[in-house]
């Protein structure tokens, strides 16, 4: 296990979570009409706070993708969801009120399902995929699972809506992971032959696609609501396409696989813990949104 591509990635998700708390703020105030809408974005171009979140979100990738370089897709995801806590430490000093026991429970719950699951699991090993592998139909099926979850909230309340794109949105981001690996792997064998493969546009693609699902999701509710949603689909997705994608591998005996569910369940356990806290609310939302208990 890398420790230096450990503490690379945590501050990959301290920049991603002060990231995303940017961005929602900026989102929340755009017209519901507009969630899945291409002007979302193009209206969110004019707002410095959302710009600001982005270029805070693309500096965590870079880091993250230097993470990636030092280890595996398996032993990194998990540890960027502590992007959470820094979020949550984020809107804290917003609102300017103490955290209390919660937030205290739901950190330890998950950097200590996330410590868990590594120190247990030991994920280790994994070839790269080749470009035309049978492999990467993993990477389409999550592709297609996120388009379904996304499209169907699309009659549903806020709340609900919000938690399916945010899920969409995360399914997104684990798939991008696995991507930013393969492309940063062939980026090792030069940066002109990797750009004759596929993966890097996948990436893009991919990473705008999930972009939109994510600010639909902030522009509908809450960070709250919105974020663990994300924040629990991207690391078990990432998970699995380490795994299936790249052919890494965790520590198989029933015994181990019973305390890295445990590590997983306590990981997602923590994330909804803290994405319950006040302090990931939206202060001034729209009397419009509350109408009828939207939110």
């Amino acid at each position: 296990m890398s420790l230096l591509g450990m503490g690379v990635a945590v501050v990959a998700a301290c920049l991603i979570g002060l990231g995303f708390v940017a961005q929602q703020h900026a989102a929340f105030q755009e017209p519901l009409g507009r969630i899945l809408h291409p002007s979302l974005l193009l209206d969110l171009l004019h707002s410095r706070l959302w710009l600001s979140g982005i270029a805070l979100m693309i500096a965590g990738q870079l880091v993250f993708a230097v993470a990636l370089d030092l280890t595996s897709v398996t032993q990194a995801t998990p540890v960027l969801t502590v992007n959470l806590v820094f979020a949550l430490i984020a809107a804290h000093v917003i609102y300017r009120e103490p955290l209390g026991g919660r937030a205290l429970l739901g950190s330890l719950m998950l950097t200590g399902g996330v410590a868990l699951f590594l120190v247990i699991g030991q994920p280790h090993g994994g070839t790269p995929p080749g470009e035309l592998s049978f492999r990467w139909v993993g990477g389409a099926v999550v592709l297609g699972l996120a388009m379904l979850v996304a499209v169907g909230g699309s009659h549903r309340d806020l709340r609900v809506r919000a938690m399916l794109l945010a899920s969409g949105a995360g399914l997104l981001y684990g798939l991008q992971d696995t991507l930013t690996r393969s492309v940063v792997l062939l980026f090792d064998g030069g940066v002109p032959a990797a750009f004759m493969t596929w993966q890097p546009y996948g990436l893009v693609c991919v990473g705008a696609l999930a972009l939109l699902l994510a600010q639909s999701a902030f522009d509908a509710a809450p960070l709250r609501i919105s974020l663990p949603a994300a924040t629990a689909a991207e690391p078990l997705t990432g998970i699995a396409l380490g795994i299936v994608i790249f052919g890494e591998r965790i520590r198989l005996s029933a015994g181990d696989l019973a305390l890295e569910a445990l590590g997983l369940a306590g990981m997602v356990a923590g994330i909804v813990v803290l994405g319950r806290s006040p302090y990931l609310g939206k202060p001034g939302d729209r009397a419009a949104r509350e109408e009828g208990g939207d939110l």
